[in-house]
C-alpha cells in the first residue's frame, strides 16, 4: 500500500509539473519564467495557506458534522482567499514558508484564525454557522457570493486585522463607497463593540512611531471581493483576457470558483491554463501540541499546483483584491481603467466614482454586528448565487 501511494504521489508530481513554455507564469501579481525560476514558483505556491476538507474536528454547533468532506469545498476556498489577505496584511506578499524553518508569531496568529474550532475568527464552524443567516443550512453547498458575504460579516470581529471588507454587487465597484469605508473614523466602525482595538485601528496595526510613508494613518486595509457571473452555463471567452489581467495585478488575491459544485482557489495562470489550489483532499483536523505549537505542514501544498483550461471555468466566480494603503487602491483603480483599453478584453465589472442612481441596495458599509441591523442585512445579502446580473456583450 505504501509503495502504491508513493508511486501515485511521484506520478502526480511529474504529471502536474509546469509545462516547458516561454509563456510567463503569473502567481498573485508576480511574474515568473518556468525556465529560470521554477523553484521560486513552487516556493510561492507552497507559501500560500492551503485549506482542505478535514475530519474529526469538534462538532459544528456542538451536535453538527465533525467533517466537511463533500460539502465544504467553497468554504475552504473562501478561507484560502481570506487567508491570503491576512498574509498580505500581517506578513507581506514577499513572505515565504520554508519547511522546518521557524516562523514568526504573526504567521501562527494568521493560521490560528482559520483552525477548525468554534472560537477561530474564520473557522469552518464560524462560516457554517454564520451561513445559516444567509439561508444556508449547515452542510449545504455555498456559491462564491454567499461565502464572500459570510466572510465580510466574520471580519467585523477580527479586530487584530482591522480590515475594511467591501463586496461589490451588481458588477459595479463604487470608489466613493470604498473610500468612505476605508477612511471611516473609529467611532462609526463600532467603537462601542470593540473599545480595546482603538489604537490598532488608528495606526493600521502598527505602533505610531513606525510611520507610514505618504499614506494617511486612518486608511483601513481593504479586502475587495467582486462576485461575478461571466456567462450562462460556461465562461464567455470575451472575458478571458480580463480575467488573466486580474492575476497580473500586485493587489491580486486570486479568484474563488471552479466547476459546478466543485470549488477551487485560483492563484494564477500560464498560457490558457489556470493554476489553482484544490481543497478536495480530506486530512485529519490539527490541534496544537503540548507546547502550544501548531503542526503546520498540512496547511501548505508541497507538490506542483493543479491546472485546468480557463474555458472549463464555471462562470460564477468571485475575484479578490487587497489594498493595504490608499495609494494601493488608487493604483488598482488606475490599472482597472487601463484594462478597459486593452483590445479583445471585455470588462468584467464597472468602476465608477459614485453610486449610480439605479442602485436599490441599502448602504451596508458601516453595519456593525448589532441585531438591529439584522433585517437590513437579510434584505441586502443575496443568499442564492444564481441571482447575479448576467454580463452580456
Amino acid at each position: 500500500l505504501f509503495l502504491a501511494t508513493l508511486t501515485y504521489d511521484t506520478l502526480r508530481f511529474e504529471y502536474e509539473d509546469f509545462p516547458e513554455t516561454k509563456e510567463p507564469v503569473w502567481i498573485l501579481g508576480r511574474k515568473y519564467s518556468v525556465f529560470t525560476e521554477k523553484e521560486e514558483i513552487l516556493l510561492d505556491v507552497t507559501s500560500r495557506l492551503w485549506f482542505t476538507y478535514r475530519k474529526n474536528f469538534p462538532a459544528i454547533g456542538g451536535t453538527g458534522p465533525t467533517s466537511d468532506t463533500g460539502w465544504g469545498c467553497m468554504l475552504r476556498c473562501g478561507q484560502m482567499i481570506f487567508a491570503q489577505a491576512l498574509v498580505c496584511r500581517h506578513l507581506g506578499r514577499e513572505w515565504r514558508w520554508i519547511k522546518g524553518k521557524r516562523q514568526v508569531d504573526n504567521y501562527f496568529s494568521v493560521l490560528n484564525a482559520f483552525i477548525d474550532k468554534k472560537d477561530s475568527y474564520y473557522s469552518i464552524h464560524q462560516i457554517a454557522q454564520m451561513g445559516v443567516g444567509e439561508g444556508k443550512s449547515i452542510g449545504q453547498w455555498y456559491g462564491p457570493n454567499t461565502v464572500a458575504q459570510v466572510l465580510k460579516k466574520l471580519a467585523t470581529f477580527d479586530t487584530w486585522s482591522s480590515l475594511a471588507v467591501h463586496i461589490a454587487m451588481d458588477n459595479t465597484v463604487v470608489m466613493e463607497e470604498i473610500r468612505r469605508l476605508c477612511q471611516s473614523s473609529f467611532s462609526c466602525a463600532g467603537a462601542a463593540a470593540f473599545p480595546a482595538a482603538e489604537p490598532e485601528l488608528l495606526y493600521n496595526g502598527h505602533p505610531e512611531e513606525e510611520g507610514f510613508g505618504d499614506g494617511p494613518l486612518l486608511w483601513k486595509p481593504l479586502v475587495l471581493l467582486i462576485p461575478l457571473r461571466l456567462g450562462l452555463t460556461e465562461i464567455n471567452e470575451a472575458y478571458i483576457e480580463t480575467l488573466k489581467h486580474c492575476f497580473m495585478m500586485p493587489q491580486s488575491l486570486g479568484v474563488i470558483g471552479g466547476k459546478p459544485n466543485s470549488a477551487h482557489y485560483f492563484i494564477g495562470y500560464v498560457g490558457e491554463e489556470l493554476i489553482y489550489l484544490d481543497p478536495h483532499t480530506t486530512q485529519p483536523a490539527v490541534e496544537p501540541n503540548e507546547r502550544g505549537c501548531l503542526p503546520d505542514e498540512s496547511f501548505h501544498c508541497q507538490h506542483p499546483p493543479c491546472r485546468m483550461s480557463i474555458a472549463e471555468l464555471d462562470p460564477s466566480i468571485a475575484v479578490g483584491f487587497f489594498c493595504n494603503t490608499e495609494e494601493d487602491f488608487n493604483d488598482w483603480c488606475q490599472q482597472i481603467r487601463k484594462l478597459s483599453l486593452v483590445r479583445g478584453a471585455l470588462p468584467m465589472f464597472e468602476l465608477v466614482e459614485r453610486q449610480p442612481s439605479h442602485f436599490s441596495n441599502p448602504d451596508v458599509l458601516n453595519l456593525t454586528p448589532d441585531s438591529s441591523d439584522a433585517d437590513r442585512l437579510e434584505r441586502f445579502f443575496d443568499s442564492e448565487d444564481e441571482d447575479f446580473e448576467i454580463l452580456t456583450l
